[in-house]
Order: structure tokens, then C-alpha cells, then sequence
């Protein structure tokens, strides 16, 4: 059986119980769940697997050493007996980040510069070479949280964040991060099979991530460089292995209906690319007009709906008609299915003058938001 390690794997604000549940899915114990985290024990192997198949996590951080320092040089003096050129490339390339929360520590730049230094350090002790350092996390990346005197140190193992699933290439206008709109899918009522409907899909995230979980779709599928590629550890071949498992388990996800609609036609082509790129464009249909138009299935289905709400895009005046016409559209023309928005803007949504069935917190970036649900039938009461 293979070494067991502490790994955590991170996430957004406000999504850490739905990455429980993912993780829980893959086959993990759950050892920990944080705000912003999830531990779990596992093996190298388990970290190459969880960054080819998570889509709501951010980092897969393998732990190296927890310890006590209360100073800049006992953060050196205990890294530096770390046997390094055991774990790291001698021609290789370091870069450190860390979350420091120390007296001693005004600027983390130079609680990096420590860890760097300690690494360097007792490689060339070792070898009489140095690995060559700096801000790319594209090699090996070494992370440390230190918060009064208690240190963890990892590798992280995703190296760019895994939140990113490669296929956006087009971006559009102010696009939701795509392990947020993982999240907020999730979070639904939704599931393969069902149709789910996008009136407002700006550049496709929420349909296109709902596709690769309707298609199971892994999103590391989609990506060529991780952190872990760049250790000692790292065996291509197993690597090679997990990949050819993943794609041995996608379907067609021929059996779920997935309709994109947007009134830009510069966003459309956007989600047309995004949606090739992620693999999955044959199974979505794709429509050009306004929301309002959108036929909707016959069978119960999702309508979920991520409309500017003013923080970054827009003013409040000019949207407060969108919201409205939004209400309508719920009341008109979605009885019988399920209706979500997202939004940032809690004074905008009470236009959409429907009852909510649940209210769920998340956190785009730094804005607050809702994904706001609405059971729709006819006859839809409006808030007291």
C-alpha cells in the first residue's frame, strides 16, 4: 500500500459542502472540512486522480511537514533539513506561495523568500547546484500557511488552479469562474437526463459544465500541465493510466437536453467555441434571440439564469427591467419546471416578484451572491 499523506483540497468561498460531497463521491473519506477546504488522506496517485476529475476545487495541496515557527529563521532552519532533492528536480523550477499571518512577516514576499532560500539552500549543500526559482506556477510549487507559529508546508500538486477546466478560451463578459458555475449546478435540482435551460447563457459556462457532468466529462481531461508532473514522484505511465480511464467512461450524454440561448450573437459564437473545446458542443442546442422567446421543453426541465446584476456590468436602473421581464418569463412560460438565478443583487432579484423555495449564499470573487430557486406552477404567488 502506498505511503498515506494528508491532502487538502481548496475551494471557493462558500462551496466547501459541495466539494465535501464531490470528494465523498470520488470514493474519499472526508478526515476535514474547512471554510475554504477539504482533508483527506491519500497517495500521489490519489492526488493526480482528484485533479483530473474535480470540478468544484480550486487546489490538491499533498503535505510535506506540519510544524512550529515562530520566527522567519525557524521557518529556514526547519526547511531546510527537508531532503529535498528527494522531492524536487535539481534542473528543475521552484516557485513558492504562501498565506502568512505572522508578526514578523509584513510583506509574504519575504516569508517566500525564506522557504525558497531554505529549498535552494540544502540542494546545493546537496548537489552543489541550485534549481532555478521565480513566480511561474507552471513546474514545481511549494506552498506554505503559517499563521501565528503553526506552518503547514505542501506541494501543491494542481499547480494553475484546477478551477479553470481549459475549454474558456472566450471568455465574454464577466464570465463565471467554472468551478463556481460546477457549484452552482450542483446545487440544483438538476441531474442527467433532465433538460436544463439557459436563456441568458453569455459565454455557456453553466450549461457547458452541466453537459461534462451529463457526458462525465472529467475537466482535467482538457488540461496538459499539473504541478505534479514536475516531482520525483511522478510516474507518466500511471498518469497515462488514469487518463485512459477517464476517457474510457464518457458518454454521449445523448440522453439530456441542453438548450443555450443568448441575445448577443458575439456571445453565442463564444459559447459555441467554449463548448467545442470542452467536447461537448453535440449535445447542446443552440439558439439566438431574446430570453423571453425561449421554447421551452414539454418534459420537467431546469431554467437557470445568470443575469447582470450591477456590480461589474450595467447599471441598477437599467436592469430592474431585465429582472422584471425575467419574473414574467418565469410565470409565462416556464410552469411546470424548476427556474434558478443567480445574482449578486438582492434588491434587483425581488423584482423577479416570485416566491423563493430555497435561497442558497455563494460568493462570486468577493461579491456576495444568491442562487435563488423557484418552484414553478401556474398561478405563482408573489412575495407578501
Amino acid at each position: 500500500m502506498a505511503l498515506q499523506h494528508s491532502i487538502v483540497v481548496t475551494c471557493g468561498k462558500g462551496i466547501h459542502d459541495i466539494l465535501k460531497k464531490e470528494v465523498a463521491d470520488l470514493g474519499f473519506n472526508i478526515e476535514k472540512v474547512n471554510p475554504y477546504s477539504v482533508e483527506i488522506k491519500g497517495d500521489f496517485r490519489d492526488c493526480m486522480y482528484l485533479n483530473l476529475h474535480l470540478r468544484t476545487a480550486n487546489k490538491v495541496l499533498l503535505l510535506i511537514k506540519r510544524f512550529q515557527a515562530p520566527h522567519p529563521d525557524h521557518l529556514y532552519q526547519v526547511i531546510s533539513k527537508i531532503p529535498w532533492e528527494d522531492y524536487v528536480h535539481i534542473n528543475g523550477y521552484i516557485c513558492v506561495t504562501s498565506y502568512i499571518q505572522n508578526r514578523h512577516i509584513i510583506d509574504t514576499r519575504f516569508g517566500n523568500q525564506r522557504v525558497k532560500d531554505a529549498i535552494v539552500d540544502r540542494m546545493f549543500n546537496q548537489h552543489g547546484k541550485r534549481p532555478d526559482s521565480g513566480p511561474k506556477r507552471d513546474q514545481t510549487v511549494v506552498y506554505l500557511y503559517w499563521v501565528n507559529s503553526d506552518c503547514h508546508l505542501y506541494f501543491d500538486t494542481s499547480g494553475e488552479t484546477i478551477s479553470k477546466h481549459g475549454y474558456r478560451r472566450i471568455p465574454f463578459k464577466a464570465p463565471l469562474r467554472e468551478s463556481l458555475a460546477a457549484a452552482i449546478i450542483k446545487s440544483t435540482r438538476w441531474k442527467p437526463g433532465v433538460p436544463l435551460i439557459n436563456p441568458m447563457a453569455g459565454s455557456g459556462t453553466l450549461a457547458i459544465e452541466a453537459a461534462m457532468i451529463a457526458c462525465n466529462l472529467a475537466p482535467g481531461l482538457g488540461r496538459e500541465n499539473f504541478g505534479f508532473m514536475h516531482l520525483k514522484s511522478y510516474q507518466k505511465e500511471a498518469w497515462l493510466a488514469l487518463r485512459d480511464e477517464a476517457k474510457k467512461q464518457v458518454t454521449n450524454g445523448a440522453t439530456t437536453d441542453f438548450f443555450i440561448n443568448d441575445s448577443s450573437l458575439e456571445a453565442l459564437r463564444a459559447a459555441k467555441k467554449n463548448a467545442t473545446w470542452a467536447g461537448v458542443v453535440p449535445v447542446i442546442d443552440f439558439h439566438h434571440g431574446d430570453f423571453t422567446q425561449v421554447k421551452m421543453p414539454k418534459e420537467q426541465g431546469i431554467v437557470i439564469l445568470n443575469p447582470e446584476y450591477g456590480a461589474r456590468l450595467g447599471q441598477v436602473e437599467q436592469l430592474s427591467n431585465t429582472y422584471n421581464k425575467v419574473g414574467d418569463f418565469f410565470k409565462e412560460k416556464c410552469a411546470g419546471h424548476w427556474g434558478y438565478i443567480f445574482s449578486g443583487n438582492p434588491d434587483l432579484s425581488k423584482q423577479i416578484g416570485l416566491r423563493t423555495s430555497r435561497k442558497m449564499p455563494f460568493f462570486n470573487g468577493k461579491i456576495e451572491c444568491r442562487l435563488l430557486e423557484y418552484e414553478l406552477y401556474q398561478g405563482s404567488k408573489k412575495n407578501d
